[in-house]
């Protein structure tokens, strides 16, 4: 079997620019979110900012401004989380050429009886994805991917974004139900008050779910970083016998050198491995 060609072409699309997981139940939950998001745009911009404009210009646009913002950086960190390779082992080089021709004698390998790939250290398999990923935190089919070495910064990103919106929508339906409910919903909304009423309380629900739920994962995230153990590693109970770094050096091995690029989901950290590069090239 020619597991050279197999390992480039799977699990990618696009002629192989692109890593794409071909499972019907990430697709399923990658197509809620886009369309949960397109509804808070709709109702933020349609129904709520576009007629206070007509009597708060000045807040009307800057709020504007602000979510559609983040909510652009939410997408862009969805789909570079979904998109991007998450760090997964090449299958197949776990032949018995290779293991002579690039370690020694003395090393202990760990080889992967489902995709007869060499592990690396902190790897682990995804039965969905059907790889082993380096240092593998969960799969995640709102994301159709797992979050692994490569692709965690982006994950990171995209929670807290979804927070950010989450939190905002709820303070722009707040403030508009305030002014309807005072102007007695005349000139409140493009649409009659009942729906009107039932557009906001669906979005106060998304936006209160949303905001619990990216809240938690983002920090869940954050302290697996800072503690560079993850969420397996803790499931699991597995103990430490990689060297230790500070918290700091740990948000650097996943976010890169503090900058305003910490923030963009279209940079990517430059990331070290010990796993020996030859296996990339079988």
């Amino acid at each position: 079997m020619d597991y050279e060609r197999f390992d480039r072409l799977h699990n990618r699309c696009c002629g192989g620019f692109a890593w794409c997981v071909k499972d019907i139940c990430g697709i399923v939950c990658v197509i809620m979110t886009w369309l949960l998001i397109f509804f808070a745009e709709f109702v933020v911009n349609r129904v709520i900012l576009f007629p206070l404009g007509l009597v708060f210009p000045i807040f009307s646009v800057i709020n504007i401004g602000i979510f559609n913002l983040i909510a652009f950086l939410a997408f862009a960190s969805h789909l570079r989380t979904m998109l991007s390779d998450p760090g997964a082992v090449p299958r197949g080089n776990a032949t018995k050429e290779l293991i002579q021709l690039n370690y020694k004698d003395a090393q202990t390998l760990f080889k992967c009886s489902k995709c007869c790939s060499i592990k690396p250290e902190r790897a682990h398999h995804c039965s969905v994805c059907q790889r082993c990923i380096r240092k593998m935190d969960h799969h995640c089919p709102w994301v159709n991917n797992c979050v692994g070495e490569n692709n965690q910064k982006y994950f990171v990103l995209f929670t807290l974004y979804i927070a950010l919106m989450s939190v905002h929508a709820l303070f722009l339906v707040l403030y508009n139900f305030s002014q309807c409910v005072k102007n007695e919903w005349r000139d409140c909304s493009p649409y009659s008050p009942p729906a009107t009423i039932v557009l906001l309380l669906f979005l106060i629900f998304e936006a209160l779910l949303f905001a619990i739920f990216t809240i938690i994962m983002l920090a869940t995230q954050l302290a697996a970083i800072v503690n560079d153990q993850t969420g397996i590693e803790q499931l699991k109970k597995e103990k430490p016998n990689w060297e230790p770094k500070t918290r700091w050096k740990n948000l650097q091995a996943v976010f890169g050198r503090f900058s305003l690029t910490w923030f963009s989901p279209f940079t990517q950290p430059r990331f070290k491995s010990k796993f020996n590069t030859h296996f990339y090239s079988v």
